[in-house]
């Protein structure tokens, strides 16, 4: 198994892609740690996971407490003597142009979806340095490479992830410690509700999947945990400081 005895940390675990993320890993062989805002959907992947034969645990966690994403980080070092992957995958998508989004939004979505992977990588990278090897995946998007319209606080901080995962990869690529990001395009899970919002509701956003995406069609869960598999596992050695897009060419 390409994950057998290392140990993952994932937020945002209890549904969509990172609770596929968390159930592919742990199919590969990973203990994994689920967190999640909802502490009973952390408990659904963790339960899932052990019904398929995996190990897991699993707790409530709010990323945007920067010392309970720390502490919980540190916590599972204790309890297991090590930390080889850290998928910080939690997020927030507020529409709105320029005009429409209020500086309080604003801070909600950097606080979300750019300091709390700060906090978490910044906490996973004091124990992989001292290991000499680890695997950070940060969740950005393929908002993170193009901008959507009328979505100025996601495609911002997106952009934001990105560059904080190069410039992690380069400082520390010497010590075998590998950070990418990892750019989901539309996938069919509830994270679209801004998108669907933005856009005037579900047909309009089937349209728009229909007629931007080349491939024509969602993405799955199961085929962004196939990226995150890859990331967390030697199969990436040679690979940092980049954005694996999977989003059927959205982007392109």
């Amino acid at each position: 198994m390409l994950l057998e005895n290392r140990i993952a940390f994932v937020t945002a675990g209890g549904a969509g892609i990172g609770r596929a993320g968390a159930l592919a890993m742990a199919a590969e062989g990973a203990l994994v740690v689920v967190t999640d805002l909802d502490a009973a959907l952390a408990q659904e992947t963790a339960d899932q996971i052990a019904a398929l034969g995996g190990v897991a645990e699993a707790a409530g966690l709010d990323v945007t407490d920067d010392a309970a994403l720390a502490s919980a980080i540190a916590e599972t070092v204790l309890r297991h003597g090590r930390l080889d992957i850290l998928h910080s995958h939690a997020g927030v998508q507020i529409p709105g142009r320029l005009d429409q989004v209020s500086v309080e939004q604003m801070d909600a979505s950097w606080r979300l979806n750019v300091r709390a992977h700060f906090v978490a990588a910044q906490a996973a990278m004091s124990v992989m340095k001292a290991q000499g090897r680890g695997s950070i995946i940060l969740t950005a998007s393929n908002s993170g490479v193009q901008y959507d319209r009328e979505m100025i606080a996601y495609a911002t901080t997106k952009h934001a992830v990105i560059a904080m995962a190069k410039q992690i990869a380069v400082d520390f690529a010497r010590h075998n410690v590998r950070c990418n990001a990892l750019c989901p395009g539309f996938i069919d899970t509830k994270f679209n509700a801004g998108f669907e919002s933005q856009m005037g509701g579900r047909a309009a956003l089937e349209d728009y999947v229909a007629q931007a995406i080349p491939m024509a069609r969602f993405g799955t869960a199961t085929e962004i945990a196939d990226g995150i598999v890859f990331l967390a596992s030697d199969h990436s050695t040679f690979m940092t400081g980049q954005a694996l897009v999977i989003d059927g060419a959205e982007s392109l």
